[in-house]
């Protein structure tokens, strides 16, 4: 008779939400290491309090998010610093969001326009009431004390 090999198992079982058809929790978690590649000036950037964008080194374009190559003509672009200060161009208010926001919801995402600048940069706006939110309002990055180098290191106030 052959031996009768078994596979190591668990006491825990699996919670079902639906049956048919089959609806479950199942947790995934990986590490991996990442990299931003061209675009890690931006984040270190933001690391230090500053925001910077790209301008073309051949047309006038200029882009509040960082671009290795200009939209318009293909050619490299430079590292270029934003104001600051900024106004909003729109808004919308995020009554659903992902597990980094699930505090803050519901949230204001805004795009900001910078003087200088051809397109918007996409960021949170924090201290004010969502209905208080306006195009047109002025706006100032302030940046998280303690990096995290993600994108979310920046977020917008009102200017007063």
């Amino acid at each position: 008779m052959p031996k009768k090999i078994k596979v190591r198992e668990t006491e825990e079982g699996t919670t079902l939400y639906s049956i048919d058809p089959i609806i479950m929790l199942w947790h995934y978690e990986v590490n991996y290491v990442h990299s931003y590649a061209q675009d890690s000036p931006f984040f270190t950037a933001l690391s230090k309090g500053k925001l910077l964008g790209s301008a073309c080194t051949h047309c006038p374009a200029t882009f509040a998010t960082p671009r290795g190559h200009c939209m318009n003509c293909g050619k490299k672009t430079q590292w270029r610093e934003i104001p600051a200060e900024g106004v909003i161009h729109t808004f919308t208010t995020c009554y659903f969001g992902g597990e980094a926001f699930l505090e803050e919801t519901p949230y204001t995402l805004i795009l900001v326009a910078f003087k200088g600048f051809d397109t918007l940069l996409l960021s949170r706006l924090i201290g004010i009431e969502e209905e208080q939110a306006r195009i047109g309002m002025a706006v100032r990055a302030q940046f998280l004390r303690n990096s995290k180098f993600l994108a979310t290191d920046v977020y917008f106030v009102p200017s007063v």
